[in-house]
């Protein structure tokens, strides 16, 4: 959910808001694993995304989210703004809820290696250059993100098999 009130909104020029569904932390406990997506301020993850974290105390107390693979994905304003810098940060509250991590290393291929054009991603998950919110992500951020959820869901599966 959004932290900031619509007069700080206002005066930031932040576009208007979308009616999405929002979950709740104890949400969370019912999944078998989670791809964590969020935009990226000053190198790491937006505030409101540190605030979702915040609340979920009590699932670290009762350990509800131990062992659950988990991974991110991740965009930024700018090619300097945090491709790994925002995943890296992260994995901090991963780890201390004991998830797996589920990095999407070069599985994607060589497609990562391409020097043409720009391209966000990066072996913590898949990435996209929002620059001021006008550009969307390209065809190859598409697909890298498509990987990221197929490999990651493979996992997730393995993991859950594993555990039965």
């Amino acid at each position: 959910p959004e932290i900031l009130s619509e007069e700080v909104l206002g005066k930031m020029g932040a576009p208007p808001k979308t009616d999405v569904p929002i979950i709740s932390p104890q949400e969370l406990a019912e999944a078998d694993g989670i791809l964590f997506g969020f935009p990226t301020r000053f190198g790491m993850m937006a505030s409101q995304m540190k605030a979702f974290f915040d609340a979920t105390g009590g699932l670290w107390r009762e350990q509800s989210l131990a062992g659950k693979p988990a991974g991110v994905f991740f965009s930024t304003g700018t090619q300097g703004g945090g491709q790994e810098t925002t995943p890296l940060t992260a994995v901090t509250q991963l780890t201390h809820h004991g998830m797996v991590f589920v990095p999407v290393g070069y599985t994607f291929g060589a497609k990562m290696f391409d020097m043409e054009k720009v391209q966000g991603g990066s072996p913590y998950g898949a990435g996209t250059f929002a620059g001021d919110g006008s550009r969307w992500p390209s065809e190859m951020e598409l697909e890298h993100a498509f990987h990221q959820g197929k490999y990651f869901a493979g996992i997730a599966k393995k993991l859950k098999g594993s555990s039965a």
